[in-house]
């Protein structure tokens, strides 16, 4: 899911320093600005750990921008944040049959890809339903 995060940008010897206003108090820093979606990551991982509360909804951007909080010069990123790794999903064993070259197929792929054969079908599962 898409959170927008404020970054106020760092400089040769400050970090990029990040907020992601829809977890409240959740704040985040990188170096690098090719690490700042890995940290916001984390960083709500990290909120919402042990805490007994819905996911909460994106805010739009031009409902954050216009609020004084965030004028100081910082600027606006939206981070995909994978949301199916805040809450751990109970685990249903399943059997299913499929062809074995589908099969081989789906486990070459996710080997390739560093995953298991079951996170493979989970996640191409998600995104057929994503997409509707």
């Amino acid at each position: 899911m898409l959170y927008p995060v404020y970054v106020e940008m760092g400089d040769e010897t400050h970090a990029h320093s990040m907020v992601i206003p829809d977890f409240p108090g959740c704040f985040s820093a990188a170096d690098e600005w090719e690490r700042i979606p890995a940290m916001v990551q984390e960083a709500v991982e990290v909120w919402i750990e042990g805490e007994d509360v819905a996911l909460p909804q994106a805010t739009a951007l031009e409902v954050l921008a216009s609020r004084p909080d965030y004028q100081y010069g910082g600027v606006w990123m939206l981070v995909d944040v994978d949301v199916s790794r805040l809450r751990p999903a109970r685990i249903k064993r399943i059997n299913i049959t499929l062809p074995e070259d589908v099969l081989q197929r789906i486990d070459t792929y996710a080997g390739a890809h560093h995953m298991t054969r079951s996170g493979f079908l989970a996640k191409a599962a998600e995104s057929a339903i994503r997409a509707g």
